[in-house]
């Protein structure tokens, strides 16, 4: 039976343009545009309400296909909702016992919100089911990525579970292929779950701008996202094995990539026509091996000559960079250099991120020299106490990001504190299996606290000594003239080269 109607829904969470739905609508409508779509976006719904306004819309459209995105699952993920890194340092480390004992409240709601989300989810699956038992049900999403089985097993029966990208998986479920292309899980009428790997990668060259103006038409709230960075990515895949990432594995290792015309043409009409002006490319990372470079420069030639008055960033990898293409990345309108920074290449070489730290400031000099010195920032995504930290290491980052400051002035370096995310089947979680920190049958989507708390990693010795430097940094701060991460790397100075006594 042909798809008359497809309904997509995100599920909750916190506001942010949800750029995979938007890719995902825009390729069916330009493949099937007889295919009625609608997006409802649960971000932009109070809690009371979202039950009642999907069996609206579900009663008003009848769709034939229903599509679930699902972003986060696990409930260290970081959002501007919950600050789980504040409650487990406070919990864990701070000398005033009130904090204590607020942390351990606030970390209980924490995890109370996540356990209502992640059931009230798998209920809105089952109301559809219950609804519509003869449409067809796809979930997708950064969750679902990560924990795709997980979710496979715990959907209602005749639902897709997908894997990375959706866009041809999507196809060939409304176009009712025996098969779904792409990674994907599928529970059958029996309640049996098959997986189909990909055979073939997606080809990015079919992904042209996106139509805004229909988006706009079948999605009410679009417009609400418009006023923060807007994601647009301009490839996929990483071919790095960083210990605690997961692009490699979900996009696959080999890089594919859009049209830099086709890219600068959606930048183009979000700016001229919606007034956008903060774009955010969501690469894994914007550029990291020459190909993807000299595909950026493309793209930043492209901007220059539109003379776009955009302010754009991403997660930027310096290996490639030359004082050429370092020029037009701030021509074109750089707001924010965004990377991976550690002082340290004993850290380096034990997360395997790929780059020599020599390599990395002399590339940061070259920005210097370029002209980034003005108001465009300097974020440096510090993963502190990661394996192989040790006081020593965390002194060589201390005197790398000074000498930062002097580059490019203090208030221009922004220090991000984090720690790494254990994530399942990355190379570190199999480190911390081996080494006993975690068991070795584990539960990722636990709701223990005690072990939540260990997947947020920050281990003893050094794990104390970074907890009370933050919390000091907190206590004394005051955030019109001081940044936090500034703050905590400056009491984690005092006490790391403090002199020992006589």
């Amino acid at each position: 039976m042909p798809v008359q109607s497809i309904l997509y829904v995100r599920f909750p969470c916190w506001k942010i343009y949800p750029g995979g739905m938007i890719y995902v609508a825009d390729f069916i409508h330009k493949r099937h545009p007889e295919i009625r779509q609608h997006i409802l976006d649960f971000a932009m719904v109070p809690k009371s309400e979202r039950q009642r306004r999907l069996v609206e819309e579900i009663q008003a459209r009848r769709p034939d296909v229903v599509a679930f995105s699902w972003r986060n699952m696990q409930s260290f993920g970081p959002n501007p909702d919950d600050d789980a890194l504040d409650v487990v340092m406070n919990f864990d480390h701070s000398r005033k016992p009130h904090r204590r004992i607020k942390a351990a409240f606030d970390g209980l709601s924490i995890i109370y919100e996540y356990f209502s989300n992640r059931v009230n989810n798998f209920r809105y699956l089952k109301l559809v089911r219950r609804m519509l038992p003869q449409a067809r049900i796809v979930v997708g999403g950064t969750a679902v990525s990560i924990f795709g089985e997980y979710v496979a097993k715990q959907c209602p029966t005749d639902t897709y579970v997908v894997v990375g990208e959706g866009q041809d998986s999507m196809l060939s479920v409304i176009e009712g292929e025996a098969e779904p292309i792409g990674d994907v899980f599928y529970k059958d009428g029996s309640g049996k779950v098959h997986r189909h790997h990909r055979t073939g990668e997606f080809d990015l060259r079919q992904e042209t701008a996106v139509d805004f103006p229909y988006i706009e038409s079948i999605f009410p709230d679009f417009t609400k996202h418009l006023d923060d960075y807007v994601g647009v990515h301009t490839k996929r895949g990483c071919p790095y094995n960083c210990h605690f990432c997961l692009y490699n594995k979900i996009e696959g290792a080999k890089q594919r990539y859009r049209d830099p015309v086709e890219v600068v043409n959606e930048v183009e009409v979000l700016n001229k026509r919606y007034g956008v002006k903060k774009i955010w490319f969501t690469d894994a990372q914007f550029c990291s091996t020459k190909p993807s470079t000299y595909h950026m420069e493309r793209i930043l030639d492209e901007i220059l000559a539109r003379k776009l008055e955009i302010a754009w960033t991403g997660y930027i990898r310096l290996n490639y960079i030359t004082p050429e293409i370092a020029k037009k990345m701030i021509d074109s309108g750089l707001a924010s250099l965004d990377l991976s920074f550690t002082g340290s290449q004993e850290v380096i070489d034990a997360l395997t991120l790929g780059y020599r730290l020599d390599e990395q400031m002399e590339s940061l000099r070259m920005f210097r020299d370029a002209g980034y010195i003005n108001h465009q920032k300097l974020k440096l995504y510090l993963p502190l106490n990661a394996p192989g930290e040790t006081e020593e290491t965390l002194r060589q980052t201390i005197i790398k990001i000074k000498e930062l400051y002097s580059w490019f002035g203090r208030d221009n370096v922004l220090p991000f504190i984090f720690f790494i995310g254990v994530q399942p089947g990355t190379p570190v979680e199999a480190l911390l299996k081996e080494r006993g920190y975690l068991p070795k049958r584990y539960n990722p989507l636990t709701y223990n606290p005690f072990l939540i708390k260990k997947l947020l990693y920050n281990p003893k010795p050094l794990g104390p000594v970074i907890a009370r430097a933050y919390l000091e940094a907190m206590d004394g701060l005051d955030p019109s003239s001081e940044y936090i991460g500034r703050a905590t790397m400056d009491v984690l100075e005092r006490e790391l080269f403090q002199t020992s006594p006589a």
